[in-house]
């Protein structure tokens, strides 16, 4: 049950990482999805590591640290697209 909650949260959080990032991004929902799966880990990661990881209540501050997190990811994992994939896949369509 871990493993769908992980992928419903990083679902959530790709997807508001990618409304908040300006612009049009060209990554597909699957890795928005991966990336944030791995902005709810670094995020949890970070809120350890300063202390707030567990608090009464709502965890908003990790929740805040995840979605930072996932923001980044999304943003330097789409410029790795474009520059990879995306350009290819522009060029093809061409």
């Amino acid at each position: 049950m871990g493993w769908l909650w992980a992928i419903i949260l990083g679902f959530v959080l790709g997807i508001i990482a990618k409304a908040v990032i300006p612009g049009k991004q060209h990554s597909p929902l699957w890795l928005t999805t991966i990336c944030g799966i791995l902005g709810a880990i670094v995020g949890n990661a970070i809120a350890r590591a300063v202390g707030v990881a567990e608090t009464k209540g709502i965890d908003w501050s990790r929740h805040i640290f995840q979605l930072v997190a996932a923001i980044i990811i999304v943003a330097a994992v789409d410029a790795l697209y474009m520059a990879t994939l995306g350009k290819r896949k522009h060029r093809a369509r061409v």
